[in-house]
């Protein structure tokens, strides 16, 4: 029940969410006083929703940076979490915008970082249907030549809370010590990182796939931008996701 109240608060929230039903209120309301308000109500948070540089500030602000690994030092598993792939309705997979935390994790195995490397994901719709991240994964995987014996797949959870608990269970029944390092997005790492440790695991932050940008602020930033909108959602449900595991006590 859980898992499906996140998604349905989650998209309630949404930038964009709100700002329709406020406009619609101006568009339907007869009260020319409350239409008005609506009205500039709605426009003043589409704008400050859709301000680049005001996402970009809070993305630098909100997310966890890779921690500096100790030079030479060669780590037991580097945990991947699953959100990096999607499929069409044939069950073919394939690499979503956060391909980059597959990536990392591929190249802590290669260069010698980590010695094994654990897929944490299966599918989290709210309907899954046969595809499983994890699985698909570990073909990509042996596609690149990572061999059998360092590949890890944890493919049931739904969820980060799941991710953390599924493969606590594979690396103690593997014998793998930590430190783990846990490659995420990094405006997912505050939440992983926090249910992760409150389950117990020693993981050090690996954070990749970075939505803030690193360039210098320009004029162009304060202009209406459709894809900040977009960004916005993910930092809503990350606050969401982090605001409810506090509140529980799970991170």
């Amino acid at each position: 029940m859980f898992f499906i109240l996140s998604k349905v608060l989650a998209f309630l929230l949404y930038p964009l969410s709100y700002v329709f039903v406020i406009l619609l209120i101006a568009v339907f309301s007869k009260n020319a006083k409350t239409k008005r308000r609506c009205l500039l109500y709605g426009v003043g948070l589409l704008y400050i929703f859709s301000n680049s540089f005001l996402q970009d500030q809070f993305a630098k602000a909100w997310d966890v940076p890779a921690a500096k690994l100790v030079n030479g030092k060669v780590y037991s598993t580097a945990i991947v979490l699953g959100g990096f792939a999607s499929y069409d309705g044939k069950g073919n997979g394939m690499f979503s915008d956060a391909a980059d935390r597959f990536i990392q994790g591929v190249l802590l195995q290669k260069t010698g970082r980590a010695k094994h490397i654990v897929i944490t994901g299966g599918n989290g719709n709210l309907n899954p249907d046969s595809f499983r991240e994890g699985s698909w994964a570990k073909i990509q995987l042996k596609n690149m030549q990572v061999p059998d014996s360092c590949i890890l797949i944890e493919n049931n959870s739904r969820n980060t809370l799941e991710n953390a608990t599924l493969t606590k269970a594979l690396l103690k029944k593997q014998g793998l010590q930590g430190p783990y390092l846990l490659v995420t997005s990094a405006f997912h790492m505050r939440r992983s990182l926090g249910i992760f440790k409150k389950a117990g695991m020693d993981v050090i932050p690996y954070s990749c796939a970075y939505i803030a940008g690193t360039k210098d602020p320009s004029f162009w930033d304060i202009t209406p931008n459709a894809g900040a909108l977009a960004k916005w959602n993910t930092y809503i449900k990350e606050v969401i996701g982090v605001t409810v595991n506090m509140i529980l006590g799970r991170g």
